[in-house]
């Protein structure tokens, strides 16, 4: 008698269920996750910003279904018109175009699911701007004094102080000559001779200094001692003089026969012009007269005189500034031979 075969047992295994995540706790599993926010290590610390500067951060975050997710500043509602918020699936982020002093304070994110939330906090602060303006005041010996005034946008935040510092035109490098200083004005010492010097101030408050800073638009050059001269102011001297002879002509006698010469000098200024004349009568260019005159001294050379060129010569000076004269008596004899006995 043959056996009948045995039927095949079929075991059922049990449904693999997923195991849900540690942050699900108790939500619907597998379609909600509990929200969480990343929020990334510089937003964890004050967040600094310059007034003027564009602000772009982003919070990343988890949670299933999307979650919604809200946004307060200081405990309000965000101004739309000035912060642009941005929310996806896995972040939002928050953008300014240009940051204002207004804007800073504490934001709080919200993300929730269902109802389910987190929340975390950041803390933004915006630097103050630069003074409005610096001036160069005054420059004297080694020192020059600025003066300045309050920055527009101080960071929402009283100013404690100003940093100054100068640098030299020939390096453009910049050093730091005041630090915490208190007033609008200050006095900048122990320039260098020689050197010139351009200017800038930065603005401080609680947060920090100002990224940017106001130059002096003048430039402070220190002159070097004695290097400009100023000669003194002399009156001209007026050299015009009337002719003055400052030696007179002499009575001569000569003979017959024998060249002479008639000597005086004179000065003046402008030189003055010569003349001779002979018996109040002007010589002018007689062959027989040779008339010089040279630095001052005037001469008149009478050729081989006879007995007709005996007289009164006279030695006439002119100028603009006036005329002079002086005048001699000329003899001219005759030589006469000795004659001696036993001479026939």
């Amino acid at each position: 008698m043959v056996a009948a075969p045995a039927e095949a047992v079929v075991v059922e295994e049990p449904p693999v269920v997923p195991t849900p995540p540690p942050s699900a706790g108790n939500l619907p599993f597998p379609f909600c996750y509990r929200p969480k926010i990343r929020m990334p290590r510089i937003l964890r610390s004050c967040c600094v910003k310059q007034v003027g500067e564009q602000i772009n951060l982003v919070i990343p975050f988890l949670g299933k279904p999307k979650p919604v997710v809200s946004w307060l500043k200081d405990g309000q509602s965000l101004d739309t018109k000035r912060v642009n918020i941005r929310t996806s699936n896995t972040d939002s982020i928050i953008f300014i175009r240009t940051a204002q002093r207004d804007d800073s304070g504490v934001y709080e994110i919200t993300v929730k699911v269902d109802s389910f939330e987190d929340k975390a906090t950041f803390t933004l602060q915006i630097l103050p701007g630069p003074p409005a303006s610096v001036k160069l005041v005054d420059i004297w010996g080694f020192n020059a004094a600025l003066e300045w005034t309050l920055p527009k946008d101080n960071g929402n935040t009283s100013i404690t102080g100003y940093t100054v510092q100068k640098a030299d035109r020939k390096t453009g490098e910049w050093f730091t000559v005041l630090e915490h200083h208190h007033r609008l004005t200050a006095t900048i010492s122990d320039l260098v001779m020689g050197n010139s010097y351009s200017f800038r101030v930065f603005a401080e408050n609680q947060v920090g200094i100002s990224k940017t800073s106001t130059v002096t638009k003048e430039v402070a050059t220190i002159h070097k001692r004695g290097i400009v001269y100023k000669p003194p102011e002399y009156q001209e001297h007026d050299f015009s003089e009337a002719p003055k002879f400052t030696t007179p002509l002499n009575d001569r006698a000569a003979t017959v026969g024998y060249t002479t010469k008639l000597l005086c000098s004179v000065r003046g200024c402008p030189k003055p012009k010569i003349e001779w004349l002979k018996n109040q009568m002007i010589i002018g260019d007689d062959p027989k007269f040779r008339q010089i005159s040279s630095q001052g001294i005037c001469s008149l050379e009478i050729r081989k005189p006879c007995s007709f060129d005996g007289g009164v010569y006279t030695c006439r000076a002119k100028n603009a500034q006036g005329e002079a004269t002086v005048s001699c008596k000329l003899e001219v004899k005759r030589m006469y031979h000795q004659i001696t006995r036993g001479q026939s």
